[in-house]
């Protein structure tokens, strides 16, 4: 197998600058603007070396691709919108379309779906007719929480390395010959392209790249975590925890202040880490960290009783509610439960 993760890694290092200068000559280029933080005119379309790197390295390797030609499929219509936004821009509903086309290939042509879960103190529920679905939203929920993370240099890049990571670690222990393999392969593509977009970054992944990632990510944590227990089902979940939160609460943000979803804003993670003080570097690492902890609370929540997951499940969410409220990813006025925590500090004193 390491013969082909050098392979993939080897192909993407080399791809990388041919795929910039394809990307200025079509114009596929990042301007800077007002929620940018880069100060140049930077080329993206760098998922397309990502893409192309893994899908030979994957092609030339020994893998059982039995059943998996719906998935590429899948992956060619995200990576085919992908490119075609990064050069003309296309409108929401257009990409949004294009994420649901590739869902329904894979859940309904290949049959990855999520057909039930087993949930502590109640048994198995069968999803039935809303397997489908359900397994839609799940896929495009993901394409879009990595989708909004991409907005610092090597920001989408290093997060997408750390689940892939904690995916294929965990495909090893449950003995998956298939989603491990994968996996890996993934995050040796990445990991070459990450050479050239830690920040300063030469190159931008561009929708291209965090289309394809969010779609396999969702991809393999189906594959790989599909009719088992309630427990199990949240273990991607934590393993994308800093995207997926961030996803929620650019959500929550919005409604509240009653502005479409879809708009765009300054207040994601980054930005709120960044308003705070930190540098990029330091904002980017900062996500790092927090994303390795993810993973961890996986490796862990996978492996607990019901009642220790439960327990950990809880603490998690504090965590997560107290980081939110001190970093104002929500509001700089929302801060319920740093509220209560500074009544119960001052009673006591």
């Amino acid at each position: 197998m390491y013969i082909w993760i050098i392979l993939a890694f080897g192909l993407g290092v080399l791809l990388i600058p041919v795929v910039r200068r394809f990307a200025n000559a079509v114009g596929a280029v990042d301007a800077p603007r007002e929620r940018h933080n880069h100060k140049r005119i930077t080329p993206t379309l760098g998922g397309l070396a990502i893409f192309i790197s893994f899908s030979i390295a994957f092609f030339l390797a020994p893998i059982d691709r039995t059943g998996f030609l719906p998935v590429y499929i899948g992956a060619l219509i995200i990576v085919f919108t992908g490119v075609v936004d990064d050069i003309v821009e296309l409108s929401p509903k257009i990409k949004l379309i294009g994420q649901v086309v590739a869902a329904l290939c894979v859940t309904i042509w290949g049959n990855v779906t999520i057909e039930f879960i087993n949930v502590p103190f109640y048994g198995q529920l069968d999803f039935g007719l809303f397997s489908i679905p359900l397994s839609i939203i799940w896929i495009i929920a993901i394409i879009n929480a990595v989708n909004l993370i991409d907005g610092l240099d090597g920001l989408a890049g290093g997060v997408s390395i750390i689940a892939l990571t904690t995916i294929a670690g965990m495909a090893l222990l449950l003995k998956d010959a298939f989603v491990a393999p994968v996996a890996i392969l993934l995050v040796a593509s990445v990991f070459a392209f990450l050479i050239f977009n830690f920040p300063p970054a030469s190159i931008f992944m561009g929708d291209t790249g965090s289309l394809f990632l969010g779609y396999m990510i969702a991809i393999l944590s189906l594959m790989g975590f599909k009719n088992v227990t309630f427990i199990s089902l949240l273990v991607p979940l934590i393993i994308l925890g800093v995207p997926v939160s961030d996803t929620f609460f650019a959500i929550v943000r919005r409604l509240k202040k009653k502005m479409p979803i879809s708009s765009a804003d300054r207040s994601h993670i980054h930005h709120r880490l960044m308003a705070l003080g930190f540098t990029e570097r330091q904002t980017v690492l900062l996500i790092y960290s927090m994303a390795l902890l993810f993973s961890l609370t996986a490796f862990v929540f996978s492996v607990s009783t019901a009642w220790g997951s439960i327990i950990l499940l809880l603490l998690m969410v504090i965590c997560v509610e107290v980081i939110v409220e001190f970093i104002g990813l929500v509001g700089e006025d929302y801060r319920p439960l740093l509220n209560i925590l500074q009544k119960i500090h001052r009673k006591r004193k």
